[in-house]
């Protein structure tokens, strides 16, 4: 009969230890990160010369925190920095998604651009020996992305775009004054009749 009664006082004490256990390894279980230790976090490892951590930090918390556009404003500015202008303007549109009034996001887009647009230009001016004045040089350019584009203009003025649709109001009214021959009442009798 004592063998009855230690087995549930054993019970008892083992899961009065298990609780107590529990309760000490609570305080060491992993806290819910935040925007700020992730963002501290990616600051560390830029401090550290390790930008790819930065980087991967920054993505993770990007995907953490969807609404966020801190993390993709430091991809940005990151990939600005090193000279990666096009993931800069990517990264610069998806804070602008979550900001669209984010004045650092939108010159990062915007001189990123310049400089692709810049380079593609000094490029485009290599490939084709192009070389001269300024402004014989733009006239080149232009020539050159006019017949690329198959436009006439690169950047239609206002007065040409009237000049445009005033031309195409004319040709329609035009069309719509001649006058309709004539038909006969054989030819309207015979739906076909225009064809012989």
């Amino acid at each position: 009969m004592t063998f009855q009664r230690v087995i549930p006082t054993l019970v008892c004490v083992a899961v009065l230890s298990a609780c107590a256990s529990g309760g000490q390894g609570s305080g060491n279980a992993p806290k819910a990160p935040t925007i700020a230790a992730a963002m501290s976090e990616a600051d560390a490892a830029v401090m550290a010369g390790q930008n790819d951590k930065a980087y991967a930090i920054l993505k993770t918390a990007s995907s953490a925190f969807p609404t966020e556009k801190t993390p993709w404003q430091r991809m940005a500015q990151m990939r600005f920095d090193s000279g990666n202008y096009g993931e800069a303007i990517v990264n610069a549109l998806e804070a602008l998604e979550r900001d669209p009034d984010d004045t650092l996001a939108n010159s990062i887009a915007a001189v990123a651009g310049l400089r692709v647009s810049s380079k593609a230009l000094a490029d485009l001016t290599q490939k084709n020996n192009l070389s001269g004045t300024v402004r014989s040089e733009a006239q080149d350019l232009a020539k050159l992305l006019r017949e690329a584009l198959g436009e006439k203009e690169l950047v239609p003025s206002a007065n040409t775009r009237a000049m445009a649709r005033a031309k195409e109001a004319a040709r329609r009214a035009s069309v719509a004054a001649q006058p309709k021959p004539a038909t006969t009442t054989a030819a309207s009798s015979d739906p076909f009749g225009a064809l012989k």
